[in-house]
């Protein structure tokens, strides 16, 4: 086929069942909730880089209710009960525009944050607590709830101009590279920080170091995990942004851009997965869902 030939008609658009956006957000809701809540209720988790393992399951928490609400009122829509293009629908659909780019930025500077605080872990351990206290932990979510916040109303904004639209896909691809340069530095290190311990003399020291050294690397490859669930759900959505400032009219973009009902659900897939990931791979959290299910399983037969 050539672009004479191709039109709108030959690549129909994807339509999702809206119930699959249902299911998803609703479970993802519950799992990321449920993160949440083993975090505050368990103490030995309340340390620094579980505070922002919580703090990306509230972002996480954040899309899943913004988006079962847009497709709620997308349902009303359909059938009469809201105008499409009415004032309060308008200004309520950019405020879930903003809760759902709020979220895309949490995600990205929780995984830099877990990254920074990974890197002190392994090679900063012995001043650990002294570099990453309760107080400092605060003061960076702080920072990250206020910027994403502010940032994400701005987008929103003015996301009509391709400038801004731009800017966001360039921030999506800059963040993509550090992050990925820093696992990379990162895996440098612990390798010649490996080799470091192991030219160390034996004895309980050696041990600790060892310990230490694998309780980090562990950490380093569930974050790498992470992000790269993080980035198989949320690059389609921003190659469809791609494509619309690149190829508007082109009929063979049209027929990506079709599937973005799909991509919507990658998106929204992305708080689904994490929960499990963090359940497979770590095992401080893996006991604590147990504990939490056994527990409310036997109140719920004592009633």
């Amino acid at each position: 086929m050539n672009a004479t030939t191709v039109n709108r008609s030959d690549c129909p658009e994807v339509n999702v069942p809206i119930h699959i956006f249902f299911t998803i957000g609703f479970v993802s809701l519950a799992e990321n909730l449920l993160v949440i809540v083993a975090i505050f209720w368990n103490r030995n988790l309340h340390s620094p880089m579980y505070c922002f393992i919580g703090s990306l399951a509230a972002f996480n928490t954040v899309a899943s209710i913004t988006k079962t609400w847009e497709n709620v009122m997308i349902m009303f829509a359909d059938v009469g009960h809201l105008r499409k293009v009415g004032y309060l629908e308008l200004k309520l659909d950019d405020v879930v525009d903003s809760l759902l780019c709020m979220s895309f930025l949490g995600s990205i500077f929780s995984f830099l944050a877990i990254a920074g605080d990974r890197y002190i872990t392994i090679f900063h351990a012995l001043r650990y607590h002294d570099i990453m206290t309760l107080q400092r932990t605060g003061a960076i979510l702080g920072v990250i709830w206020t910027t994403c916040g502010v940032s994400a109303v701005l987008m929103v904004r003015f996301f009509d101009s391709n400038l801004i639209m731009g800017c966001f896909v360039v921030f999506f691809i800059i963040s993509l590279v550090i992050i990925y340069f820093l696992y990379v530095y990162m895996f440098i290190l612990s390798r010649v920080h490996a080799r470091r311990i192991a030219a160390l003399p034996g004895g309980s020291g050696k041990h600790q170091h060892l310990r230490r050294w694998g309780n980090g690397m562990r950490g380093i490859m569930t974050l790498t995990i992470l992000f790269g669930a993080f980035m198989v759900c949320w690059a389609p959505f921003f190659l469809h942004l791609i494509i619309l400032m690149v190829c508007p009219m082109n009929p063979y973009c049209e027929c990506y851009r079709s599937l973005f009902e799909l991509h919507v659900v990658l998106l929204m897939s992305h708080a689904l997965i994490d929960p499990g990931i963090y359940a497979f791979r770590i095992p401080e959290l893996r006991h604590t869902f147990r504990r939490m299910l056994l527990c409310l399983n036997w109140r719920l037969s004592l009633t």
